[in-house]
């Protein structure tokens, strides 16, 4: 059985090593930068599940007052198919809720339908949106 509780700045090397395993990871995209602006946040919404002592697995929510966001969701690939991924979603949609959150969202790469469909099983839809960005700091 796995537990989740919310990141502890001692978990810092082994988030960022599961974020590789999983390939979260992108050059431009500093995953310590990120922890640490997440940390800096004090929003209780970044999660760890621990099994036997080891982080099998992150989520990183979000709340700008308006909609929550989902972010480095990730399972070890070994605990994959458990029943990991699942409950951080669900204690992170308990965490807005009880925020005032309205509505959860997330973004996913079009050819990833492994994901796509795990979202679909726990009740999310494709919104019909275009997602653009901006940088605006360079890491």
């Amino acid at each position: 059985m796995f537990m989740i509780r919310q990141f502890q700045e001692t978990d810092l090397e082994d988030v960022i090593a599961l974020w590789e395993v999983c390939d979260l990871s992108r050059p431009w995209n500093n995953p310590e930068i990120d922890i640490f602006r997440k940390v800096a946040q004090k929003d209780q919404l970044f999660l760890v599940a621990i099994k036997d002592d080891e982080l099998i697995a992150t989520v990183m929510g979000g709340y700008d007052g308006h909609r929550g966001w989902v972010n480095y969701l990730a399972v070890h690939p070994h605990q994959q198919r458990n029943g990991v991924a699942t409950a951080l979603i669900q204690q992170l949609e308990k965490r807005l809720t009880a925020l005032g959150c309205p509505k959860l969202q997330l973004l996913i790469h079009k050819d990833n339908i492994d994901v796509q469909n795990f979202y679909e099983q726990l009740g999310y839809e494709e919104v019909e949106v275009i997602c653009f960005g901006k940088r605006l700091i360079q890491d």
